[in-house]
């Protein structure tokens, strides 16, 4: 059994599942429930349930028996783990190990040690922690077992576990082992579970040391890889990471999208970690735009949520930062003691970064306490910890407390102060080693101490402009949609709680009521549908119809999920065209025609509406991803003799729709379905009208070759004719050479004939060349000013010529074959911009550091395809993610987030290519390398307006 898989391995297992029965289910329901633990824990551990129940039915062998058993026993421990029931995990692993370990299924056992490891993390046990990792490390490399790949994925992952936390407690230390064993490997060709952990510890160890740009790349790429493998814990915690370096680098409206992003993933699991966590940060993300009881409302829920993990680092941070809410807030007693409960659990998990912090807040407290000689002397202290870690935040922060202290007390100078006071002295350390943070905004509140002090001192210019910095750092990481987003946050928070403490509940019986008093006004409701009607079917465009009648269902119905499925071209599947459940999008789904628990497929075959007013658990095909609702509705969208689809309404209350209700849907339904029958016919049309013009453009093409030909045949058939005839007497006289001798009056006439040939061939051929030379001035097309004919291999040279300087600095080369003569009508610039980013693109990404890549761009144009170039260029560098290729084209995707890759090279190439040039763009990817060809034009089509502009952008 692997540890983890992609996404598509459970997708398969969910499909066969649905046709197996009894205790065949047996085989795929083992994998299915261990790989839905993390994706979906509740349905895991029914599935689980499920198969224990299975299990004796399945006349398997002892060992076998035991060994499955206790496999689906670990599912369920992992999901109390997960729900911070920690002694009762630890309990049931103890009991799985060792019946695992008695059956021989040593897998099993490093699996259980992967759960126990976690476990003690969570427990705030880091050393028996690091001790279940290195017994996993051990049993996954035993002889016998890691010979196989999937045990040393094993392995490899204990040990960047093992690394990962490592880095909490000395990074130098860390880095200095784990680096160089996880440098060798390239996380692109990694397998997608074993790039999260090596990732992550690349991207804690860059945090420690203040590189935030390149840790939230790293986070980045854990967060996708995470994703697709089915750890959606550890998305959630590279979230919060990424989160947590745009934090620190002050760009607060990002940190709060990922922050947003992480807690909308965990709120759904009630794992008490995760949301903890995400609470947690949200909350020092909303004191530091000055949200103060916002953030104070958070920390209180995720001090609620952590109760069960206070051993935990997550705990200890919740204390870091109650203590610098309640700096900020003026508590400083209180605020002592918050840090020194936090130096308390710092000591205890060995964690060097919280240490660091607990020591800074304790001396900003001390100060503000009148307790100088103390504040001066712990502070020094937390400069020493975070000089040691080479921590340059902590150490910016440290200096900043430093300059408090001696603000508000008078103290003796520090040593080797060059500043006028000792203030500046600190700030001006502090501003120094902020300089070497990539990307970091200096801080408002810091500029504006500045620029008292240097009033203060009688510099009024230098306070002028540390004054006007100050204001524009603070417009900076204060802007107008970091603090919207804050509030929403904020609002959206309120709601939450007050869900919990039953208003919602309340909301929902007025919604109800208001709902009822609408729906008694029947004349009313009928002359809305009828309005609703002509609304609905004058749009053209299906995504149009789809939301309009999304709207309206959720208006007059009690609609916790909505969704239409339209049947396939053959009518063997029903795809879900369009689905809402609770306010969220549904993912695509496909449902068999012939499924038999499928009531929209039932509805679909029967060609009638299926009501089931009070559903239980045989009475619906639950989609994946998808709520079991209390009560739903089902009806064929017909029209005339034609079934188009099926679509449903469903509430997490029972018996929701009455006649009246049903009469409502089944209007809107027939309404659907004529709005989406003209959707579909003006699709149609739209297709068949370019393939008319296309048609017709082939149609012109051929006609004006035809005219080329007949045009050209008179002046080459001439000259054809009389270079046979002036052949023919070539060899006559050579002939009279070989033979009795040539008279001197032959030999005259020959050469008086030749030159009239010569004439008369010349003649032919110059007029077919001035015909050829006219039709191509009947090709060119008006120019623009970004518009001109150009010679393909011209262009591509110049672009090369241009890159060469920065193709060989990188020890690199390029091979191109562009032959001469391809006219083009088009747009040179965006077209060597395309090339240019192809370039850069494989420079950057396709490369390892010290190997010698080449690439190469080839054109060719092919007879049976006139009117059109295809281009070439390819690389054989180390190839493309398979999980990354469906987003290569998208904007600001890019696996070199921080290291020179903005995410937009692709992108750009793209548009350009399918917009303003009118071809296509195709790419190949292997670890071979990776090709990208380009079908052109080569007469590009006329810009529509202002469109062309916009390709950039």
């Amino acid at each position: 059994m692997d540890l983890f898989v992609l996404d598509d391995e459970v997708a398969q297992w969910e499909t066969v599942l649905l046709r197996l029965s009894g205790a065949e289910r047996l085989a795929v329901l083992v994998p299915l429930a261990w790989h839905l633990r993390q994706r979906d824990s509740a349905r895991a551990v029914a599935l689980a349930r499920e198969g224990l129940v299975l299990l004796f039915a399945a006349g398997l062998a002892p060992p076998d028996l035991s060994a499955t058993a206790a496999r689906l026993e670990l599912v369920a421990a992992e999901a109390a783990w997960l729900a911070g029931e920690l002694a009762a995990a630890e309990r049931m692993a103890i009991e799985i190990g060792a019946q695992m370990l008695a059956c021989g299924d040593w897998r099993g056992v490093a699996d259980t040690r992967w759960l126990r490891a976690w476990i003690a993390i969570d427990s705030g046990d880091h050393q028996r922690g690091n001790a279940h990792l290195e017994h996993m490390i051990a049993i996954a490399r035993r002889p016998g077992v890691g010979a196989e790949e999937t045990d040393d994925l094993r392995a490899t992952c204990a040990e960047a576990a093992i690394a990962r936390w490592a880095v909490m407690e000395n990074r130098c230390t860390a880095e200095a082992r784990w680096s160089d064993r996880f440098a060798t490997l390239d996380p692109a060709q990694l397998h997608p579970a074993l790039a999260v952990w090596v990732l992550d510890f690349f991207g804690t160890a860059a945090t420690q040391g203040s590189n935030y740009g390149t840790a939230a790349g790293h986070f980045a790429r854990v967060y996708e890889a995470a994703r697709v493998s089915g750890q959606l814990r550890a998305a959630i915690t590279a979230a919060i990471n990424i989160g947590i370096d745009f934090t620190n680098l002050n760009d607060h409206r990002a940190a709060l999208e990922w922050m947003q992003r992480a807690l909308e993933m965990a709120r759904p699991t009630n794992w008490p970690r995760s949301i903890g966590v995400c609470l947690t940060h949200t909350a020092d993300t909303m004191r530091r735009l000055g949200q103060l009881e916002a953030s104070a409302a958070l920390l209180d829920e995720a001090f609620d949520v952590l109760t069960p993990l206070r051993e935990a680092r997550s705990y200890a941070t919740a204390l870091q930062f109650q203590g610098d809410l309640q700096l900020d807030t003026g508590a400083y007693a209180a605020a002592l003691e918050s840090f020194r409960q936090l130096q308390d659990s710092a000591a205890r998990l060995r964690h060097a970064d919280l240490m660091c912090a607990a020591r800074r807040g304790q001396a900003h407290a001390l100060c503000f306490l009148d307790r100088p000689q103390e504040a001066l002397a712990v502070a020094e202290d937390a400069i020493a910890l975070a000089e040691a870690q080479s921590n340059l935040n902590n150490h910016v922060r440290t200096l900043r407390v430093l300059s408090v202290i001696h603000t508000r007390h008078a103290l003796p100078p520090p040593p080797g102060m060059t500043e006028q006071n000792a203030t500046l002295h600190y700030l001006h350390q502090a501003l120094a080693l902020a300089a070497h943070i990539e990307g970091y905004t200096l801080p408002g509140d810091l500029l504006e101490t500045l620029a008292h002090e240097y009033a203060q001192t009688g510099q009024y210019q230098r306070a002028y402009e540390s004054a006007q910095a100050a204001a524009a750092a603070r417009r900076t990481t204060h802007s107008r949609e970091a603090t919207n987003r804050a509030i929403a946050m904020q609002v959206h928070q309120q709601t939450e709680r007050a869900r919990a403490d039953g208003q919602h509940h309340r909301e929902l019986a007025a919604s109800e009521a208001r709902r009822a008093r609408v729906l008694q006004q029947t004349t009313a409701t009928l002359e809305r549908l009828s309005a609703i009607g002509q609304e609905i079917t004058t749009h053209l465009d299906a995504n149009a119809v789809f939301k309009a009648i999304n709207r309206h269902v959720q208006a007059l119905l009690t609609a916790n999920s909505f969704a239409i499925y339209l049947c396939d071209p053959g009518c063997d599947t029903l795809n879900r065209a369009f689905g809402v459940e609770n306010g969220k999008s549904l993912p695509d789904n496909a449902i068999a025609v012939d499924n038999p628990r499928a009531n929209a497929a039932r509805c679909l075959r029967e060609r009638r509406e299926i009501y089931v007013e009070d559903v239980g658990p045989d009475d619906i095909f639950l989609a994946p991803g998808t709520l079991l609702m209390a009560c739903a509705l089902y009806v064929p969208l017909v029209v005339g003799e034609r079934t188009l689809g099926v679509m449903t309404v469903q509430a997490s209350n029972a018996r929701a729709y009455r006649e009246r209700e049903r009469l409502i849907f089944r209007t809107l339904c027939a309404y659907g379905a004529i709005a989406l029958d003209n959707a579909q016919a003006y699709a149609q049309l739209k297709d068949a009208q370019t393939q008319l013009v296309s048609q017709e453009k082939l149609a012109a093409l051929g006609s004006l070759m035809a005219g080329v030909a007949h045009e050209l045949n008179t002046p080459i058939g001439n000259s054809l004719l009389i270079a046979s005839t002036l052949h023919q007497k070539t060899l006559d006289l050579a002939q009279q050479v070989s033979g009795p001798g040539l008279r001197r009056s032959e030999l005259a006439a020959y050469l008086d004939d030749a030159a009239r040939a010569h004439e008369l061939v010349m003649r032919g051929l110059n007029s077919a060349a001035d015909l050829v030379n006219s039709f191509k001035q009947v090709a060119v097309d008006r120019t623009t000013e970004q518009r001109r004919a150009f010679d393909l291999q011209q262009v591509a040279g110049e672009v090369i010529a241009t890159m060469m300087n920065r193709i060989r600095a990188s020890s690199h080369r390029i091979e191109t074959d562009v032959p001469p003569h391809i006219a083009m009508d088009s747009y040179p610039g965006p077209l060597g911009q395309v090339i240019a980013n192809f370039i850069n693109n494989a420079l950057l990404h396709a490369f390892d550091r010290d190997a010698a890549g080449r690439m190469w761009l080839h054109a060719s144009t092919a007879i049976d395809a006139p009117g059109r170039v295809q281009l070439v260029f390819g690389d054989n560098g180390g190839g493309i993610a398979p999980a990354n290729m469906s987003r290569i084209f998208d904007p600001f995707f890019t696996t070199k987030l921080g290291q020179g890759g903005s995410g937009l090279g692709l992108s750009i190439s793209y548009n350009i290519v399918t917009s303003l040039l009118g071809g296509q763009i195709t790419v190949r990817s292997s670890a071979a390398g990776t090709v990208f060809t380009l079908d052109l034009p080569l007469v590009a089509p006329a810009a529509r307006g202002p469109a062309a502009a916009q390709i950039y952008h």
